[in-house]
């Protein structure tokens, strides 16, 4: 068996590559502060980078940068952006290409049938070949993303094509995984969302009749527009003067793959997603963990802040009693870098800090949303034993990571995955708690009771509903000159 002090592979937490937002107005007006509002309140899909298109009948004005929403978009570079009838909106974090300023998005297109924005929220499996065959063709590619894959795609496809939507038709059948986009054209707005419907989109109005789209429900909230519908997946909406019009004949090609870990953690609990609450989905997550994985217990605290769901719908399932367990340091943002090396150790006391009274003395239950490489959670249960924790049984809300994700999460080696090296008995040791349940795969599918479409599990071991890609690490556009040309030979 493990020792308790046992080396564990230095961890990350998860990460989803971005949330895409957009906006089509029938008047020129502010559409800049419409999508800063979005974009704020999809923040926890990505915190890399933000950038903002408008488009004023045509003359596009665009700012784009690292940093948070807030950070970039001061009042007065969002003034600057002006009015415009569409406006289109990113955040990202990156899974693939680096975090540097070239690969912000969105995406912005010359061609000879006008100018063109792209947000892109996914991630392509394919994207290697189609970069090879384009750049075989003469394409110049001015960032390391495969969303600058996608654009050049539909650019190519509109050199043929009547309309900018038929463009957009004929490169989903060459784009392979994942992708929720919004698309500014000179007088269009486009919502599309790929066949599997990895990745979210939705669709709202505002009191006065804008057409918004976003990643999440909670975008379309942040500006007072109504949730609408999702976006099919497959489906391809297009607004402009003349209205809304919908081309579904991409919809039905293959089996609905929503991701499950948009439930699980990366969607905001506030949002509704394909029909389901999120909020919802992540109680019942706490309740099946409560039926898999019973413990005699004095209370139940949850890791915020996808932890705290999860925690409550145990809670009620059990009959153990919820407490707040944890506090949150909030004012931690993105640009936070710890001086020294004994403080990056301590990096989760400054972030989190348990109550003792909650847990001192006390059988815990202790509920989070993953366990990755098994060292941000030592230290968390680490706290609980220095605040007098009794006994510590860990449950976690999705099953153990076993697999590579090739469509927008950001796990792309298993053998540094702590469940492909441990059993659940030495994790538990690894990590210093008196048990450890995971959700099982067989439940976790069961979380959105309301939601038609099925799940991709691949992460879980469940299966890869496409083709796996040779090579789909995150900096795969910036290998070595020796290494492009062993491809080219190849």
């Amino acid at each position: 068996m493990m020792q308790t002090n046992a080396a564990v592979i230095p961890e990350r937490h998860l990460h989803e590559e971005c949330g895409v937002f957009g906006v089509y107005s029938q008047t020129s007006q502010d559409v800049a502060s419409l999508a800063y509002y979005a974009l704020y309140a999809l923040q926890h899909r990505g915190q890399e980078s933000a950038g903002i298109v408008v488009n004023d009948d045509g003359l596009f004005s665009s700012y784009r940068d690292v940093g948070l929403v807030s950070e970039v978009f001061p009042p007065e570079r969002l003034a600057a952006l002006g009015h415009g009838n569409i406006a289109v909106g990113h955040v990202r974090y990156g899974t693939t290409g680096s975090d540097n300023k070239r690969n912000v998005q969105p995406i912005l297109v010359n061609h000879y049938k006008g100018r063109m924005a792209l947000a892109h929220n996914g991630n392509l499996t394919n994207s290697r070949q189609l970069r090879l065959e384009l750049e075989s063709k003469g394409s110049i590619f001015h960032t390391t993303t495969d969303s600058e894959v996608i654009a050049y795609i539909i650019v190519q496809e509109r050199l043929k094509s009547a309309s900018i939507e038929e463009a957009v038709s004929a490169a989903m059948d060459r784009l392979v995984g994942a992708y929720s986009l919004v698309i500014s054209s000179p007088s269009k707005l486009i919502a599309v969302r790929d066949p599997y419907g990895f990745r979210p989109l939705c669709m709202g109005r505002t009191k006065n009749g804008d057409v918004a789209f976003a990643s999440e429900s909670c975008g379309l909230d942040a500006i007072g527009a109504r949730f609408e519908r999702d976006i099919l997946p497959g489906e391809i909406v297009v607004v402009d003067k003349s209205g809304v019009k919908s081309d579904t004949s991409h919809c039905g090609k293959t089996p609905k793959k929503l991701c499950v870990f948009e439930f699980i953690y990366f969607a905001r609990p506030d949002s509704v997603i394909d029909g389901s609450s999120v909020h919802v989905a992540r109680q019942r997550a706490g309740a099946f963990l409560a039926l898999e994985h019973p413990v005699q217990a004095d209370i139940v605290i949850g890791v915020p802040d996808s932890g705290l769901d999860a925690a409550m719908g145990y809670s009620r399932q059990s009959g153990i009693p919820y407490g707040m367990g944890f506090i949150k340091n909030k004012y931690i943002g993105r640009t936070f870098i710890s001086p020294t090396q004994e403080m990056r150790e301590n990096e989760v006391n400054i972030k989190l800090n348990p109550i003792r009274s909650v847990v001192e003395g006390k059988r815990v239950v202790l509920i989070d949303d993953s366990i990755v490489r098994g060292t941000t959670c030592r230290r968390t249960i680490e706290l609980l034993r220095k605040a007098g924790a009794k006994e510590i049984h860990m449950r976690v809300s999705a099953p153990p990571f076993v697999a590579a994700c090739y469509y927008g999460t950001d796990i792309d080696d298993p053998s540094k995955l702590i469940a492909n090296n441990h059993t659940v008995d030495e994790i538990a040791q690894i990590i210093g708690v008196d048990s450890l349940g995971y959700l099982s795969l067989a439940d976790v599918v069961k979380l959105a009771d309301n939601t038609e479409c099925g799940f991709c599990t691949a992460c879980f071991g469940g299966g890869y509903p496409t083709a796996i890609p040779q090579d789909s690490g995150k900096d795969r556009f910036e290998c070595k000159i020796s290494e492009r040309k062993k491809e080219a030979h190849a």
